[in-house]
């Protein structure tokens, strides 16, 4: 990765709709935009997503030729959360009423904190408007899936997705009587996901107990330097850092808090990278991010 940071999810969600909602205020006299083919009433719902999450599980649920445009961000390689070459092969969008009203969608995806006057003109404007917010655990991720893949009107592909989810939890699942490692998931800035976070459950699902969940922390609250130092976990992850092995610590740093120099004085703490686009999203995701967590945890076993 770059040294760009990443901004935390719910930040990432309520810029997400930017554009021309003036337009919002000038076509109250206007006429209500008819649907894209009124004949074809058996044909799949033809889509526009504006939420990068949306978009990595419509591109798997939904067939190509329904999904008209992703949101300009899963093209973004510090930003998305699925892969880049597989964005490319759609349309995009910059999530101005506009530019989604000259789709003629039949429904818009977007994000629980898109701006309310962009909401409201497209749903004045005719457009089924469907929204998704940030997933708080396993059960919250699979009910999202259901949801897209029934707005797609794909329900069976959105049951074969939730059921490769739940096969990788499974595959993922320490022995039984295993003792869970602390670890701490530390974002740029010293962000973490702490209790009712989708990370922190997946986190408990592979094996690792999440430091920052059982100090009381929730969602995007920070984790100080001075609080790790105090009280150090067996595995810090950082995200957003360049590969590499949880024995190189000398590997190049992006971040000054994740990397200070007062940590190297944790001799018992090993450090280890984690790409962002694991962590922001469910869906596909899930899968990813669990055989990370089980390859980190193989190599913490490993080691001496």
């Amino acid at each position: 990765m770059s040294g760009r940071i990443v901004p935390d999810f719910a930040l990432l969600c309520r810029r997400m709709e930017r554009g021309a909602v003036v337009l919002a205020l000038m076509l109250g006299g206007c006429a209500q935009v008819a649907p894209a083919d009124p004949q074809a009433t058996d044909r799949l719902p033809r889509i526009v997503s504006l939420n990068p999450c949306s978009d990595a599980i419509l591109a798997e649920v939904a067939d190509p030729a329904q999904i008209l445009a992703l949101s300009s961000y899963s093209r973004d390689p510090a930003q998305t959360s699925m892969d880049v070459a597989q964005a490319m092969r759609f349309a995009t969008t910059d999530g101005a009423v506009e530019s989604v009203l000259a789709l003629h969608p039949d429904v818009v995806v977007t994000s629980t904190y898109a701006d309310p006057p962009t909401l409201a003109a497209l749903r004045g404007l005719g457009l089924r408007v469907e929204t998704v917010g940030i997933a708080e655990s396993l059960d919250a991720a699979r009910a999202q899936v259901r949801s897209l893949a029934g707005w797609a009107g794909q329900p069976a592909r959105g049951a074969a997705l939730i059921a490769r989810i739940d096969r990788a939890v499974a595959a993922a699942a320490p022995p039984p009587g295993t003792a869970p490692i602390t670890a701490v998931l530390w974002e740029p800035g010293g962000l973490v996901p702490g209790q009712n976070t989708l990370a922190s459950d997946l986190m408990m699902r592979a094996g690792f107990a999440n430091f920052s969940a059982q100090r009381g922390l929730g969602q995007s609250e920070r984790l100080s330097l001075e609080r790790m130092l105090a009280d150090p976990p067996r595995v810090i992850m950082a995200v957003g850092t360049p590969r590499g092995t949880l024995a190189d610590q000398a590997a190049p740093q992006e971040d000054r808090l994740l990397f200070h120099p007062a940590l190297a004085a944790l001799r018992h703490t090993a450090r280890v990278p984690i790409s962002p686009n694991l962590i922001y999203c469910g869906g596909p995701t899930i899968p990813r991010f669990l055989n990370r967590m089980v390859a980190v945890r193989q190599e913490l076993e490993a080691m001496p």
